[in-house]
């Protein structure tokens, strides 16, 4: 760098620049190497808060319940709508499978579930579990495994009598096993008819003396009676009435072949006559 100066007294040169040192610093800032005063820096104004956030979050929040809400009620309908359709039953396929199937349909007829059979209203009702104890019917026990009566034709029926020594013990009448009400002692469950034989009280007749021998090869006699008996016909199921057999005589006037009597009182009485018995279910079974 060269530096002009003018000669001693002299005048400066119009061309040439006097140096006056370096230019001042421009801006305001101090020069090289002179102290510089602390600077602060100005304080930043905090940043106005927005809504815009929480404006949007609500916005979404309304919109989502709205649309809830509007899918409930539209469900609610629904289920309303379905309710107040009443169910209708489907109608069984016809016996031909085949005919006037649709593909993809079911045409098997719905099970059917059977009727539960009606109970008697008795204290007295019992299930049997022998034949001998269908006779509870004639005490106004009904039986509760006994087949249901449902009219004459078909029935099977047992019967049974009481005697003047012992009214309120039953025996067992048998009929011939030709006939159709017949029922073999393990068909029991089968029986829809009990005939009941009650002897009529003061319907003894005059005994027939008859002799025999005991056990011990002693001469004894027996007082051989007859009665009359009353035929009563009874639902076995329900204990119902269901008909009358008319009067059933038990006759004496032979001593039978074997008997039994009461050693007590040497007496025995005649059983019911089993034409008459017969005779009596022929009519009312038939």
């Amino acid at each position: 760098m060269t530096h002009s100066h003018p000669p001693y007294g002299g005048q400066p040169d119009p061309n040439v620049t006097p140096w006056s040192g370096p230019p001042a610093q421009q801006g305001g800032y101090p020069g090289y190497g002179q102290p510089q005063p602390p600077q602060f820096a100005a304080p930043v104004p905090p940043p106005k808060k927005s809504n815009r956030g929480l404006i949007i979050g609500l916005s979404v929040g309304a919109a989502v319940v709205v649309l809830l809400a509007l899918c409930g009620t539209g469900i609610g309908f629904l289920l309303v709508g379905e309710d107040d359709e009443d169910p209708k039953p489907v109608a069984s396929a016809s016996a031909n499978p085949t005919d006037g199937a649709q593909p993809g349909t079911d045409n098997s007829a719905a099970p059917q579930q059977s009727e539960p059979q009606e109970q008697p209203n008795n204290n007295n009702a019992v299930t049997a579990r022998y034949s001998s104890e269908l006779s509870a019917v004639c005490d106004g026990g009904p039986i509760l495994n006994a087949a249901p009566y449902n009219g004459p034709s078909g029935a099977k029926a047992y019967t049974f009598s009481n005697s003047p020594d012992r009214p309120s013990s039953w025996s067992s009448k048998s009929v011939s096993s030709d006939k159709p009400y017949y029922a073999k002692s393990a068909d029991f469950e089968t029986v829809s008819v009990v005939g009941c034989l009650k002897v009529e009280a003061g319907s003894e007749g005059t005994p027939k003396m008859c002799n025999y021998k005991d056990s011990a090869g002693k001469t004894v006699t027996v007082s051989y009676i007859s009665s009359r008996y009353t035929l009563t016909f009874y639902a076995a199921k329900t204990g119902e009435k269901i008909g009358d057999g008319g009067t059933v005589n038990a006759p004496a006037n032979r001593c039978p072949s074997f008997i039994s009597y009461n050693k007590e009182t040497m007496k025995s009485y005649a059983a019911p006559d089993s034409g008459t018995i017969e005779a009596a279910l022929d009519k009312f079974l038939s």
